[in-house]
């Protein structure tokens, strides 16, 4: 299946001396000349630039830019004290700035479907993805030595099923403990905490306490084209509806349930002769896609969230 425009080819791992710059605020005259006037001032090399504007009248306005400088690495929080000073005050920047070449540590939940989780541990093995995966939890124990394999701690937290319904005043109570377990296993990390965590076809829901924990910074991927079919069984119910059209969306994990902000979809052509079983072979492949650019996209700092939209930077 040929991919969306968007798609690249693997990007070689970032060069020392290379930062991202991440920022937005209220849209205004001269903000891309403070920025790039400020990273010229200390000998800064530009090496790409990207900037979006919602509305160019009370509008907000996104920015990415990537920058290169000999020694960087000493002097990054030097020059991140600077700007916060000199230019994010002044025009009310939501702002950030990293260091390309370190790479994001990234949590992987799953269940008992390994598509998802097998290839991205996969591609971060190849380095098609710049990230280290240091731990795998799953609610079952089935993938144990499929992660293994990969040289990847894995974790069983049992999460009982019928505690796990999305609404009832059992809920909260019965997430408590196995959420518990999960966070002291995460904090408990050695080398220190994750900068992701990724949803690989796990089928739990997260307690509202613990996505706040990681605002932003967790990634689903859901087995159907948002807004439709949210939810449980969405490849069933496509089925039942006779659709011509299945796909996978990729989205920051919320309070609500599969009301995140999207940052990947695609979909594929289906049709009455499709069974349900095919639909979810044909699925998971299109959920492996989605959820590998959606986790490039985030580790390489092209996401921006705008309330409950993404700029993406692809």
């Amino acid at each position: 299946m040929r991919g969306p425009a968007s798609a690249k080819p693997q990007a070689p791992v970032p060069l020392a001396g290379c930062a991202r710059l991440l920022a937005t605020c209220p849209d205004r005259p001269g903000i891309v000349a403070a920025v790039s006037g400020f990273l010229h001032q200390r000998g800064v090399n530009i090496i790409h630039s990207d900037q979006h504007s919602t509305d160019p009248e009370g509008g907000r306005f996104f920015m990415r830019q990537e920058f290169f400088l000999h020694g960087l690495e000493g002097g990054i929080e030097d020059l991140a004290r600077d700007f916060g000073r000199e230019v994010a005050a002044r025009y009310q920047m939501d702002w950030s700035v990293v260091l390309s070449g370190r790479k994001k540590r990234v949590a992987v939940f799953v269940s008992r479907l390994d598509h998802a989780l097998m290839d991205l541990l996969w591609r971060v093995g190849r380095g098609e993805l710049h990230a280290e995966v240091p731990l795998v939890i799953s609610n079952h124990p089935d993938l144990r030595s499929a992660v293994e394999a990969f040289g990847v701690r894995f974790e069983h937290v049992h999460v009982p099923e019928a505690l796990d319904a999305p609404h009832g005043p059992a809920r909260g109570k019965s997430l408590a403990v196995p959420e518990e377990k999960m966070l002291a296993l995460l904090d408990g990390l050695p080398g220190g905490p994750v900068d992701l965590v990724v949803l690989a076809r796990y089928m739990r829901i997260l307690s509202p306490a613990f996505v706040k924990r990681f605002p932003r910074r967790i990634i689903n991927i859901h087995h159907s084209f948002l807004p439709a079919f949210e939810g449980a069984d969405p490849y069933r119910r496509a089925a039942e509806r006779g659709v011509k059209l299945i796909g996978a969306t990729a989205h920051y994990v919320t309070g609500r349930l599969d009301k995140g902000p999207i940052i990947e979809q695609d979909v594929i052509r289906v049709s009455h002769r499709h069974r349900l079983d095919e639909l979810k072979i044909l699925g998971r492949d299109i959920e492996r896609q989605v959820l590998s650019r959606a986790v490039r996209w985030h580790l390489e700092d092209r996401v921006l969230v705008d309330g409950n939209k993404t700029i993406v930077f692809a």
